[in-house]
């Protein structure tokens, strides 16, 4: 087992950028888990993970499978350098985004598309909900909170390793699917029927929008049927994330 003591140790301060910038996430293709939970569930697809990092002193799970992974101790201080949460368990995985083709692409039929939806929290859970609910892939739009954030990451807790998240032009992806008979349906209040008067079906895109300003103009005058979920009490919305969960579950096909 390799063991690194110093912060300064350059995969030291590669993983600290993996943790801080996006743009490091980003060039590399790369991004770092924390917590016992997401590595268990990053262990589910090994070829994915580069390396384990465990603080010293804190015991892998015996069930867990880590043959062929390589592991590197780390010292508390290195620990505490990497770490996001306030109270870190002292487990990382250091791991490969998920790689998706085109081929891989045509093949989606249960589509959400998340548009310039900013917090980290509620996209987490967006991406948690569409993997619980079947649904192929997810694709953020321009100005949507980094998929690999480590907020992001925590919030969808573990999905990241079952379900392709890609950023992409909704405009794009909108004539993508309609070309291909996919239905796309925003959320909006003008010119929109209940969301239990759509059809359950084996294909559709949902577009999910900005928590203050919802969909973009332009993506709701390409959508198929807007939908709408009424508000029976008093509050004023919906938070994004649950109208994704109440839509989704609404749209699928048993």
């Amino acid at each position: 087992m390799k063991r690194i003591e110093s912060t300064q140790n350059a995969l030291v301060k590669h993983w600290k950028k993996l943790v801080t910038m996006r743009k490091e996430r980003e060039k590399t293709g790369e991004f770092l888990i924390e917590g016992f939970h997401l590595v268990e569930e990053a262990l589910k697809n090994k070829d994915q993970i580069i390396q384990l990092i465990v603080r010293e002193g804190v015991d892998l799970p015996l069930l867990w499978s880590i043959d062929n992974v390589m592991i590197i101790e780390v010292t508390d201080t290195v620990a505490k350098e990497i770490a996001e949460t306030e109270t870190s368990q002292g487990v990382f995985a250091h791991c490969k985004q998920l790689n998706v083709t085109e081929n891989d692409m045509q093949n989606w039929n249960k589509v959400l598309l998340v548009d310039a939806v900013q917090d980290p929290g509620n996209v987490g859970t967006m991406i948690r909900t569409a993997d619980a609910a079947g649904i192929d892939a997810v694709i953020l739009g321009k100005g949507s909170a980094d998929a690999y954030n480590p907020k992001t990451v925590r919030a969808a807790q573990g999905s990241h390793f079952h379900i392709p998240v890609v950023r992409g032009d909704l405009l794009e992806w909108v004539d993508q699917l309609q070309d291909k008979g996919v239905p796309v349906y925003g959320t909006a209040l003008d010119d929109a029927i209940g969301y239990t008067d759509v059809e359950k079906s084996d294909a559709f895109a949902v577009i999910m929008g900005n928590e203050g300003s919802g969909i973009h103009p332009q993506l709701l005058d390409k959508t198929d049927q807007n939908v709408i979920i009424p508000i029976l009490g008093q509050a004023e919305s919906l938070n994004v994330a649950v109208a994704t969960g109440i839509l989704l579950y609404q749209f699928i096909k048993k």
